[in-house]
């Protein structure tokens, strides 16, 4: 069984999680709920001290999608390093 449903995962930073968070109109503690996790883990993601992996980044990315929030499918890539 094929799966017909592809989103465009991306790398979630601190910025784009609480973005789609006041996107979405959710607290800290609502976000969790919506995705099974805690509060204390939004918080750190928001923060910079941790970034979603796994089923939680997926999670996100269709959120996002179904919220229609803007945000680039592939992380941005880095200029080239200048010699």
């Amino acid at each position: 069984m094929k799966n017909e449903h592809k989103v465009n995962r991306r790398q979630w930073d601190s910025q784009n999680i609480q973005a789609l968070r006041y996107h979405l109109g959710l607290t800290q503690r609502e976000l969790a709920d919506t995705l099974g996790t805690r509060q204390q883990t939004i918080s750190e993601w928001e923060t910079g001290m941790y970034q979603p992996r796994g089923t939680s980044a997926t999670l996100l990315s269709i959120i996002a999608e179904q919220a229609k929030f803007k945000y680039e499918a592939t992380p941005p890539q880095k200029p080239p390093r200048k010699s």
